[in-house]
């Protein structure tokens, strides 16, 4: 049996002749083996949420873990809340990014949404490969603060559109530059020229996002593997002598503890952990409209419709309902919190006001600010100029993201607590992440984070504290800056 021997006694052996002993060689490039956790709760089962516990199912490393997942639904059984971003009639799938990491993602993601068979995400008409034109307005490439417009997004996605039909093996006459507003409307199927310069990618489309929700959770039930519970958090649990998270205190009273607690609640995220640096919750409208027999017949064959410039889109309709919606700045909405966000001991001060989403849910007779609505009432008129649809629309409402300044996710450690893993910050376009999205959070957690995200999703604790956050990425329309109780107000006084 070899001893351990000191470099003094290899020093004095003579002609430093080596003693007999077993040396074991270092490789670098071996990591320590992750140990997991015994108990993860997840807060949060909405996209992030839901993809993570499957993810996490589906890891040997995982599989003595026992796994909650927190839901504020007031619905006993029903996974995510009805008001959750993600549970609606339709969402883009595209990969269609100015970034190519994330277009790279999306087409794997995408992969999964073109298996139609039954069994499959995107079966029984969950998602319907419809053409997607991403347009925008002439202009300048970039703004004064040097920040990319519309046209500057829209000409890098069409970049990378040809760059995947290429790897995929697609022929590239399937991505379809429009020069002119009126080829866009000639091949938008509606003949709005609703903007100025444009492309068809043929291989992208939209999928129902309610109905693929309750797929993705039934998959996730079917485990086995997964505690699911009713219970709105409203505060996390912390052993400040170990710098720890160990759990969440709900707001009956009662506590779920666990050794890893992945915040992952979306637009309600901000109220549980201090992101006031690097991420706000913000209302996005959408408007609905009830179609006649000949209008969804005219119409359910038409492209996904964007004008990146200005955030409007229409979506097919389905069910003789047709999609108006604004990806934009959206609306703020600050409140005081009964605890604050749990921050840094001896930093900052945690945020006294917080944008909080206002939902249907709190209030039933809800209805979006008459700023929006006539922005959607505009962009359809442009989008589709049928005198018909000129009509009051039959519902709306407020969808709320979690933007962040550049529109990367946060996906990380946080770095003061430990046993607490962020996985939030969507900013509106994490939906079509869903059959991914999970496996990279859990890489993340097993600190296995792709290379072309480390810097992209990692925890920012040097952003700027005194400007308020807005996402400049070249995606999104609309005013900087609206309040949503100043708006709502402006409805109460016209009504007066």
């Amino acid at each position: 049996m070899a001893s351990a021997v000191s470099m003094a006694d290899v020093l004095s052996c003579p002609c430093h002749v080596l003693p007999d002993v077993t040396l074991t060689p270092i490789n670098p490039d071996v990591a320590p083996k992750y140990k997991a956790p015994a108990t993860v709760l997840i807060i949060g089962a909405g996209v992030f949420g839901l993809s993570t516990a499957l993810a996490l199912t589906r890891r040997p490393e995982f599989a003595s873990t026992s796994i909650t997942v927190l839901d504020r639904s007031p619905d006993p059984g029903v996974f995510p809340a009805r008001d959750a971003s993600s549970i609606d009639s339709s969402r883009i799938i595209r990969p269609d990014y100015a970034d190519p990491a994330y277009a790279a993602l999306a087409s794997e993601a995408q992969a999964h949404w073109r298996q139609t068979d039954p069994a499959s995400l995107g079966g029984e008409g969950r998602y319907t490969e419809s053409g997607f034109i991403l347009a925008s307005d002439s202009g300048p490439m970039e703004h004064e603060d040097g920040s990319p417009t519309g046209i500057a997004y829209a000409k890098k996605s069409w970049v990378n559109a040809l760059a995947l039909a290429q790897k995929e093996g697609r022929p590239l006459s399937s991505i379809r530059m429009l020069p002119y507003s009126k080829s866009i409307a000639k091949v938008s199927g509606t003949g709005g020229e609703f903007a100025d310069w444009g492309y068809l990618n043929e291989a992208s489309g939209w999928a129902d996002a309610e109905r693929s929700m309750k797929w993705f959770f039934e998959q996730v039930a079917a485990t086995g593997r997964i505690t699911f519970v009713n219970g709105t958090a409203e505060s996390l649990e912390t052993d400040d002598a170990t710098k720890r998270v160990t759990g969440a205190r709900l707001k009956d009273g009662s506590t779920l503890s666990a050794d890893l607690v992945i915040a992952a609640a979306g637009a309600w995220t901000p109220t549980l952990v201090d992101l006031s640096s690097q991420a706000v919750a913000t209302g996005q409208v959408l408007g609905y409209l009830d179609l006649t027999e000949e209008e969804q017949a005219k119409l359910e064959k038409i492209p996904v419709l964007l004008n990146i410039s200005t955030g409007h889109f229409v979506i097919p309709p389905r069910n003789r309902v047709l999609k108006v919606a604004r990806h934009g700045y959206g609306y703020l909405n600050p409140k005081p919190l009964s605890k604050p966000p749990l921050g840094v001991p001896g930093s900052k001060t945690p945020p006294k006001l917080v944008s909080q989403p206002h939902t249907h849910l709190d209030d039933s007779a809800l209805s979006i600010p008459p700023e929006g609505e006539a922005a959607l009432r505009d962009a359809l008129r442009k989008i589709i100029p049928w005198p018909e649809l000129d009509r009051p629309f039959s519902r709306t409402r407020l969808c709320w993201y979690t933007d962040t300044a550049t529109g990367d996710w946060i996906i990380d450690y946080h770095p003061y607590w430990q046993g607490l893993f962020v996985a939030t910050g969507g900013s509106g376009h994490a939906f079509k992440f869903l059959p991914v999205i999970g496996d990279k959070v859990v890489d993340c957690i097993m600190d296995k984070c792709p290379e072309e995200f480390q810097e992209k999703w990692r925890w920012r604790e040097t952003q700027d504290f005194e400007n308020p956050i807005v996402t400049q990425d070249g995606s999104r329309g609309g005013q900087i800056g609206l309040v949503l109780e100043t708006e709502l107000e402006k409805a109460r006084c016209i009504t007066k």
